[in-house]
């Protein structure tokens, strides 16, 4: 498949694109926040057209509260068709946030389908919407002859394109080799004197790095550090099988439970 064969995730968004404007839906949002309630926390935002108008709108405390499929994406999994074409399905929003559909409706973006999407570790909300210039009754047809293809790419795009994100951090972020060495080193939990005599060089050297480091990444501490080091792949994720035995929990419908070793060979890159 096309996704599994990306490499970079602008890869992936550009096959999103092109899937939404075979279908008439050329206008995608796709954002993910870091914090399952925090929308403020905000990973990425990325959009198929000029959205400057719309963040804007978004800046607005009082608006961004009332985003229908922000709302919608941190409390269900089920898609919802958006737009002013379905504004009788809304539950109910101020009239600001009516004229912002309003506005969106003039720029082209009548109706669409919006899917929530969700990372559990760590807990992160996420959210791909299609839309288009389309009646209620058109986005209505597209829903029923293509939702499940939209549902699905969303989803896989949505895994194939944060793990190349995070493996994408130390170039967004100009990180060296040298600095991505004592990301790991402080991801294993070594103090400065420790890592100083792995390195060969002074603790004050040590110290001068990681000052640089957390001014390059925005980390304000060594245990924001050793997670980093997990998220972007230098470490492995402590949940995650890897090479050699490990025990495995069966448990049956029938009450009986039992505990399996096997032997596991990691074949990830």
């Amino acid at each position: 498949m096309k996704l599994e064969r990306t490499e970079r995730s602008r890869q992936v968004w550009q096959l999103i694109v092109a899937l939404g404007q075979e279908l008439s839906l050329p206008y995608i949002d796709f954002i993910a926040a870091s914090n399952f309630r925090d929308w403020r926390k905000t990973l990425f935002i990325r959009t198929s057209y000029d959205s400057n108008w719309l963040q804007d709108v978004n800046r607005d405390p009082d608006l961004q509260q009332w985003s229908y499929f922000r709302h919608h994406a941190m409390h269900y999994l089920t898609p919802i068709a958006v737009g002013i074409e379905f504004l009788d399905e809304y539950r109910h929003i101020p009239q600001a946030r009516v004229d912002v559909l309003r506005r969106a409706a003039e720029k082209g973006i009548r109706a669409g389908f919006s899917i929530p999407l969700r990372t559990f570790a760590p807990p992160q909300a996420a959210l791909m919407t299609f839309s288009g210039s389309m009646s209620r009754r058109q986005m209505t047809e597209v829903i029923k002859a293509h939702g499940w293809t939209l549902h699905s790419a969303a989803l896989m795009a949505h895994q194939r394109y944060t793990q190349l994100f995070a493996a994408e951090f130390t170039e967004r972020n100009q990180i060296t080799p040298k600095q991505t060495e004592l990301i790991e080193l402080i991801g294993l939990g070594h103090q400065d004197k420790v890592i100083a005599d792995m390195l060969g060089i002074s603790i004050s050297a040590v110290r001068q790095r990681l000052n640089a480091l957390m001014a390059n990444t925005g980390m304000k501490s060594r245990t924001e550090l050793a997670a980093l080091a997990m998220f972007i792949g230098i470490l492995p994720h402590p949940l995650y099988p890897q090479e050699g035995e490990i025990e495995a929990l069966a448990e049956m419908d029938a009450g009986e439970t039992r505990t399996r070793r096997d032997l596991i060979i990691n074949t990830r890159p």
